[in-house]
C-alpha cells in the first residue's frame, strides 16, 4: 500500500505543491491515520513543482529537507519505505547528488513519454535496482483517449494476435523505461482484470530497442531545428 505527501488542499483556492517540512510530517501522520495502518511506502508527490525558481543550491537544500523527512519517517516506523514520484524528473537530476537515496522512484512510463522525459527518468535512476523503479500513468490521459484509436501497439508484443490494444500498451509501459511494476487505477475492475492478463504475454525487446532509437532520433532533429 503506498500514498504520496506534498500535495495540498487550500480552502478557496487550487490545491498547491509543497516542500515544507512541517507540512510533509503532519501529511505521513494523517496519512497512516486514513488509511487505518503505516503504509508500505510513502512517495514525495512531483517535487520538481516546487524546485523552478532560485539558486541552484537553496532548491537542493529545500529538496535535501522533504527527503529527510520521509527518510526519518520510515527509520520511525511511520512508514515501511519512502520514495520519490515524479511527473516529469528534468530539473531533478542535477539537485539530488548528494542526497538520501529514495527506496522507491515513481516515473511516468509508456509509449506517451518523450524522449527527453525517460532518459532523464532513466538518470534519476541509476544506481538503483531494478525492483525500485515504478511507473505510473501508462495510458497518459486515460484508456479511453482518442489516441489508442489511431495505431495499434500490438506491435510491441512477441504474439501479437494474443492480446488486446490497452495490453500491448500496458505491456509497452513496463519497458518504456523499463520498471519493475506500474501503478494504475483500480476503479474500473473489468479494465484492471485485462490489465493483469497482459502480465503472461512477452515484450518484444526488438521493437523495443528500435522505439527508443526513433525516439532520440525524433528529439535530435526537433533541438536541430531549434
Amino acid at each position: 500500500m503506498s500514498t504520496k505527501v506534498g500535495y495540498f488542499p487550500v480552502p478557496g483556492r487550487a490545491s498547491e505543491h509543497s516542500l515544507e517540512p512541517e507540512r510533509l510530517r503532519a501529511a505521513v501522520e494523517r496519512a497512516a491515520r486514513d488509511l487505518g495502518r503505516e503504509p508500505d511506502v510513502v512517495f514525495l508527490h512531483n517535487p520538481e513543482h516546487s524546485l523552478s525558481a532560485g539558486p541552484e543550491a537553496v532548491r537542493r537544500e529545500r529538496l535535501a529537507a522533504a527527503c529527510r523527512v520521509l527518510e526519518d519517517a520510515a527509520s520511525s516506523g511511520q512508514c515501511g519505505s519512502w520514495g520519490i514520484s515524479s511527473w516529469d524528473p528534468r530539473p531533478l537530476g542535477a539537485l539530488v547528488v548528494g542526497l538520501p537515496r529514495p527506496d522507491v522512484l515513481m516515473v511516468r512510463s509508456g509509449l506517451l513519454v518523450r524522449n527527453e522525459v525517460l532518459e532523464a527518468a532513466e538518470l534519476l535512476a541509476a544506481g538503483l535496482r531494478p525492483s525500485q523503479l515504478w511507473g505510473m500513468s501508462p495510458f497518459g490521459g486515460g484508456a479511453a483517449d482518442s489516441v489508442w484509436e489511431r495505431f495499434d501497439p500490438r506491435v510491441f508484443l512477441l504474439e501479437a494476435e494474443r492480446g488486446t490494444a490497452m495490453q500491448a500498451a500496458f505491456r509497452a509501459a513496463c519497458r518504456l523505461p523499463a520498471v519493475d511494476a506500474v501503478a494504475v487505477g483500480t476503479d474500473n475492475p473489468v479494465h484492471l482484470r485485462e490489465l493483469v492478463g497482459s502480465l503472461a504475454l512477452g515484450v518484444d525487446e526488438e521493437v523495443v530497442v528500435s522505439y527508443r532509437r526513433l525516439l532520440r532520433e525524433v528529439a535530435g532533429r526537433s533541438e536541430a531545428r531549434r
